[in-house]
Order: C-alpha cells, then sequence, then structure tokens
C-alpha cells in the first residue's frame, strides 16, 4: 500500500511540473500562439498547391494547434480535397462551435485547405496527388457523410475534431496518415473497442478514447493514458509525447 501512495504522490508531482514545461516549449518555439481569436490569421501558409496552376486531383491531411488554452494540450485535424478540374479546395473537418449554432459539428467550406488556424501554423500530415487521388476523394466524401458523431462534440476524450479526421482516413489507408499523439480524440471508437489505425497499416484496442493500445507500421507502438498518448515510433526513430508530440529525427 506505501508503494501505491508514494507512486501517486510521485504522479501528482511530476505531471504538473511536465505540463507547465511543455507549457513553456510550445510558447517558446512559437508552436501556440496567444491571439484573440477574432483577429487571428487565417491566411494559407503556402502548403497546398494553387488550384488555379494545378488541375489534378489533390487530398491533403493538416494538423494545427487548437484555439487558445487547447493549443497547449492538442491540434486540431482537418482534410482537403479539390477534384481534378476543381477551382477550389473544399475543406472537411468538425468544430464544437458550430454544433451549438447549427446543431451539427461537422463543417464543410471552401477555406483555405492550409489556412492558419487562428494564429496557429498547419503541418502538413499526407497527401495524394493526381490519378491516385481521385477514388480516394470518392471514398472521403462518402465517409463525411456517414460520420456517426455530426451531433455530438466533446473536447475530451470525444468525439472531436480528431475523431472526425481519424474516421474518414480509415476509408482512405493510401495516405498512410500518422495522426499527432496530439490529435486527442483519434482513439475514440465509440462503443466498438477494437478498430484499424487511421494509416491503415495497424490495429488498435481503445475504450472510449481513454485507455488502449495501438500498433501499426506508420504509428509505431502507442499506449494512451487517460486520453494521453505515449509512444515509439521506430520507423522515424521518434518519440511521441502528451502535449509536446513527436520528439526526434522524424518529429
Amino acid at each position: 500500500m506505501f508503494k501505491w501512495k508514494r507512486r501517486l504522490l510521485l504522479l501528482l508531482v511530476v505531471l504538473p511540473l511536465y505540463t507547465a514545461c511543455s507549457a513553456s516549449w510550445l510558447k517558446f518555439t512559437g508552436q501556440v500562439r496567444d491571439s484573440d481569436w477574432r483577429t487571428a490569421s487565417r491566411e494559407p501558409a503556402g502548403l497546398a498547391p494553387d488550384p488555379a496552376i494545378t488541375p489534378e486531383a489533390v487530398v491533403q491531411v493538416y494538423a494545427a494547434r487548437a484555439v487558445r488554452w487547447r493549443g497547449y494540450f492538442g491540434v486540431h485535424t482537418w482534410i482537403a480535397v479539390k477534384p481534378a478540374g476543381a477551382a477550389q479546395y473544399t475543406v472537411h473537418e468538425v468544430n464544437g462551435h458550430r454544433l451549438r449554432r447549427n446543431g451539427s459539428a461537422l463543417v464543410t467550406s471552401q477555406r483555405a485547405a492550409d489556412g492558419y488556424w487562428f494564429g496557429n501554423r498547419p503541418e502538413l500530415l499526407g497527401e495524394l496527388r493526381g490519378p491516385a487521388a481521385v477514388a480516394v476523394i470518392e471514398r472521403i466524401e462518402a465517409a463525411v457523410a456517414a460520420y456517426p458523431y455530426s451531433g455530438t462534440y466533446r473536447i475530451w476524450p470525444g468525439p472531436n475534431s480528431n475523431t472526425f479526421t481519424a474516421f474518414v482516413l480509415r476509408d482512405a489507408p493510401e495516405l498512410r496518415v500518422d495522426l499527432p499523439p496530439t490529435a486527442i480524440g483519434k482513439d475514440y471508437l465509440g462503443i466498438s473497442p477494437v478498430g484499424k489505425l487511421p494509416s491503415g497499416t495497424g490495429g488498435q484496442l481503445s475504450v472510449l478514447g481513454i485507455a488502449g493500445i495501438a500498433a501499426g507500421v506508420e504509428e509505431g507502438l502507442e499506449i494512451n493514458v487517460l486520453g494521453m498518448t505515449f509512444g515509439v515510433d521506430p520507423k522515424s526513430f521518434a518519440l511521441k509525447l502528451p502535449f509536446i508530440g513527436r520528439l526526434g529525427p522524424g518529429g
């Protein structure tokens, strides 16, 4: 019993210290900006090909730190598609604020595919172009329409924006996207405890996104504890940590 008390005490000391250090690092490196969301930049980051000179089909997946204090804990993810010959991108994402206003958290718009997320620069997680993207776009659109949690949104443990992106990516394994460890909600599988990984290269066990384990070629090995992801990616020699994200050559 005494050993368990010591471990609990150690956890109560280490976790707040780790959280504070992570927040300081994210602030210092500029990954999180405490901008006023009403005036924060939504401008393109220059990561998406210009539709005016890119006739081929394009699929891209992005992540950016969430708005305000949420950005210290996790990211917001979205999927952008452009069919062949289209003059603009269509962005699919989930937004909790829209649920309160419109009764659905699912948002489909023509905003900039690579736009800053309220001042936070996006990261391109994966893409397909040309003929390989055509069939994938059709499956993505079908998966978006079939998303079962559009009327529900929870920051933790899900379903949220990352639950949505993971759900859609399971029908687009060609992208082989490894969602960041900071994509809280990506492991939420609803009542089913077993599922495919978003990359399509492995599988996972998860209890309502609160606890679980995952293993795949792209993801490596991940352990989910209270929505926090700890893991190792041998493919890119990277560690996966809560709040900070990936550390290493592949980070």
